[in-house]
């Protein structure tokens, strides 16, 4: 009976400790996600106090007559593809680099991750200023004709300068997490591999990155679920254009629900985009761990 009280007591004491948390979760994730699943299946301008019920009709429509959603979505996909790939080679050639010992290589990571540190809001402002009069004054100074390019007036050059600035504010991020991995990679393995023969290059192919993986992981699942929810960089940059030819999906919902009042019709976007980074992220890790089981 003993027992059996003190068991009782201590499911009531994690039970009291627990609540306020299940309480906060609730409120601030669960029943959003409700409501959003309940909007979705409305047309509602946001003001209105009774939404109209229309059941899959935003669903279909996305999917069969909206060309914004569909040239975003390809937006968001090459985008996301670019950016996974040359953020996270880029961040380990800098880490190879940074972790020698060097003289400024403190200085060097502290001037990487900086950026990092600033909202991509300000770094977007910061670089449209950049763009539009610094290359203007580098130009006429230097008569190179890349600084006279319209890089936030063209296309593709737009979607070039909204990947390079995404990648320049957040690859300090990602090289923290490769120095880290780098720095657990056991020095005996190096030297074997060096008494064996191999060189840098096949050491770094046979020792290094098999040994990197669990960091791969991570900063892959980070920039996987960063660039396909990328959105303020592309607001204080670009601001969509030019002619929309830089709407992500989160910009594109963004404009539909707030700028245009179609809530509704927003929130059944922002529910496709959730359950896809879901599927994404669950198969990426599914694959990247595995990976790491056999590395």
């Amino acid at each position: 009976m003993l027992k059996l009280g003190r068991k009782w007591s201590e499911k009531l004491e994690f039970g009291i400790f627990t609540l306020p948390v299940l309480i906060c979760i609730a409120v601030a994730f669960y029943i959003p996600f409700a409501m959003t699943i309940r909007y979705s299946l409305t047309k509602w301008n946001g003001i209105s106090k009774d939404p109209a019920f229309i059941g899959l009709d935003n669903f279909k429509q996305i999917f069969m007559g909206d060309p914004n959603f569909s040239s975003s979505a390809w937006f968001t996909i090459k985008y996301a593809v670019l950016y996974i790939v040359l953020v996270n080679v880029l961040a380990i050639l800098l880490a190879l680099v940074l972790d020698m010992k060097l003289r400024t290589t403190t200085w060097l990571r502290a001037a990487f991750f900086v950026p990092y540190i600033l909202s991509l809001v300000i770094v977007g402002f910061i670089w449209k200023f950049i763009f539009m009069q610094g290359f203007e004054s580098l130009g006429a100074s230097t008569g190179w004709g890349i600084f006279g390019w319209s890089w936030l007036g063209e296309p593709g050059l737009a979607f070039v300068s909204v990947l390079l600035v995404s990648i320049w504010q957040s690859i300090g991020f990602y090289l923290v997490i490769y120095i880290a991995g780098l720095q657990s990679v056991p020095d005996d393995l190096k030297e074997a591999a060096t008494v064996d023969g191999a060189g840098p290059i096949r050491r770094f192919f046979s020792v290094t990155l098999p040994l990197l993986a669990p960091s791969i992981t991570i900063s892959v699942f980070m920039a996987l679920t960063n660039s396909i929810k990328v959105f303020d960089v592309i607001l204080s940059l670009t601001g969509g254009g030019p002619g929309g030819t830089t709407y992500s999906i989160a910009y594109d919902i963004y404009r539909d629900t707030f700028q245009n009042n179609l809530y509704g019709y927003g929130t059944a976007k922002a529910l496709i985009l959730f359950v896809a980074v879901l599927i994404i992220t669950v198969i990426q890790l599914t694959i990247f761990k595995r990976r790491e089981v056999e590395a």
